[in-house]
């Protein structure tokens, strides 16, 4: 399985952060991109991992995803 970094914000959060207000589910952090890493077979299932645990619906964008690479170092 492959590893992969899932960039995600809540716009609902957003708005009402610029109004200078607070959303009464969600802190205001989720107004900021926040790095989720998530193990998956493939980008869209690591997709569909996210946005079952933080809906669409209820404001959650993803703005990406990216695969992690192992980095090894030289001996």
């Amino acid at each position: 399985m492959a590893k992969y970094e899932v960039t995600v914000y809540n716009t609902q959060v957003r708005k009402m952060v610029e109004a200078g207000e607070h959303h009464p589910q969600w802190d205001d952090e989720w107004a900021e991109f926040r790095y989720i890493d998530v193990s998956a077979d493939n980008e869209d299932k690591a997709r569909a991992q996210i946005e079952s645990r933080y809906p669409p619906g209820q404001g959650f964008i993803i703005d990406n995803v990216a695969e992690h690479y192992e980095h090894q170092e030289d001996e």
